[in-house]
């Protein structure tokens, strides 16, 4: 989803609990740390995903190491 729609659905969420800058706040620390991990997903460099058929347990989620967050955030 885009930022934009798990922000309104937090706000919905957390509205009796937390204002708005608060819940826009931590989504933003979310996203940074999540972007700035994903090297740690992989042992192996970025390259492209050959056949469709996955072995990994984990699910098949492509997401390139050195990713940026800054569009993602708020």
């Amino acid at each position: 989803m885009p930022p934009e729609k798990v922000l309104f659905l937090a706000e919905y969420a957390f509205s009796d609990k937390y204002d708005k800058e608060y819940i826009k706040k931590w989504q933003n620390v979310f996203y940074r740390r999540f972007f700035s991990q994903q090297f740690k997903r992989s042992c192996m460099p970025d390259g492209p995903k050959v056949g469709s058929v996955c072995f990994s347990p984990r699910g098949d989620l492509r997401m390139p190491s050195d990713a940026d967050s800054s569009i993602w955030l708020v």
